[in-house]
């Protein structure tokens, strides 16, 4: 059974205006799940960054009811809130010379209070969200000198090490290569799993999340908060709901956001890969139709069309003058 930790009632947030009020999100209704890696996804501007200030008590609800382990945000003190919940955020900073051990104990402070020295259960706890997030071996190197990625793992250990139930990370991949996107994005699902955390990733990375993510949020303007399991929300359409006109649309036979277009006039035999890739480049050129059959072979590649063979995609597109 899901145990919620974090439940949204008919929420509203926003900002005051000069003598007025600025509404930013209206009726939302949601539940953050312990043991579940839950990923805010929706276009910028839409209040993904407003309804994370309501969640860390920084934003008072205007109207209905946000719960943290089943009390008001706004009645938790401080101190107690950082002992329940932790935060990841997109652009850190810390002192250049700090070593990522002591960047990582750091999140014993609502523990140990200003003092900052460290009992057994404290010095634990730092082991085990180094072990967790498999950066011991960096636990004595300078933070500025390990790579984006290193560092990002340092941050989430460090938020590990508060031990708190609910971790919430901002953009964690913005900024990194495409193999630390997918590296970070499978290390918060392991610990999420293994440690059953309540985490809550705001990304705008759709591929990879789909990859990752046991539940999506989808947020956009003038519709309700979706709430969902990602392949859920691929097969009803709902996925959609994120990209807004006609010009683009979820694909789900290839699970990937693709440009609308007329189906092609065009026949493609051979290879299946190589056939996926060749349609590509023809929808990419914007190639409407051919009135010749195209025969692809893999090993060696070859592309045979209206009587030639071409060696490469290149010389095929060269014969077509494209």
């Amino acid at each position: 059974m899901k145990k919620a930790v974090i439940i949204g009632r008919d929420l509203s947030l926003g900002y005051p205006k000069g003598d007025t009020q600025k509404l930013i999100l209206e009726g939302l209704d949601f539940e953050l799940n312990a043991g579940e890696l839950t990923c805010l996804l929706g276009p910028n501007g839409v209040g993904k960054s407003t309804l994370i200030k309501g969640i860390l008590g920084d934003l008072p609800a205007w109207k209905g009811e946000l719960t943290i382990q089943g009390t008001n945000v706004s009645n938790i003190p401080n101190l107690e809130l950082a002992k329940k919940l932790s935060v990841v955020l997109t652009e850190p900073t810390f002192p250049g010379n700090m070593t990522v051990s002591q960047l990582v104990s750091l999140g014993r402070t609502p523990h140990t209070g200003w003092s900052g020295k460290l009992d057994k259960t404290d010095k634990e706890q730092v082991e085990k969200a180094l072990d967790l997030t498999k950066i011991g071996y960096l636990k004595d190197e300078r933070i500025t000198e390990i790579s984006d990625g290193q560092r990002q793992k340092a941050m989430i250990a460090r938020a590990l090490a508060q031990d708190g139930e609910i971790m919430i990370l901002d953009e964690p991949t913005a900024h990194l290569d495409l193999v630390n996107r997918y590296e970070i994005m499978h290390l918060l699902q392991e610990i999420c799993h293994q440690e059953q955390k309540a985490i809550l990733v705001v990304t705008h990375d759709l591929e990879i999340a789909l990859e990752t993510a046991d539940r999506f949020w989808l947020l956009n303007c003038g519709i309700p908060l979706i709430s969902g399991l990602p392949e859920e929300l691929v097969l009803s359409g709902k996925i959609n709901s994120l990209l807004p006109g006609d010009k683009f649309h979820f694909d789900p036979e290839k699970g990937k956001i693709e440009k609308k277009a007329l189906p092609p006039s065009w026949e493609i035999i051979g290879d299946p890969s190589s056939v996926f890739w060749i349609q590509k480049a023809l929808l990419k050129r914007q190639i409407p139709s051919l009135d010749q059959v195209i025969e692809v072979k893999n090993t060696p590649f070859q592309i045979k069309f209206n009587g030639k063979i071409f060696d490469s995609l290149e010389s095929f597109f060269e014969n077509l003058k494209i």
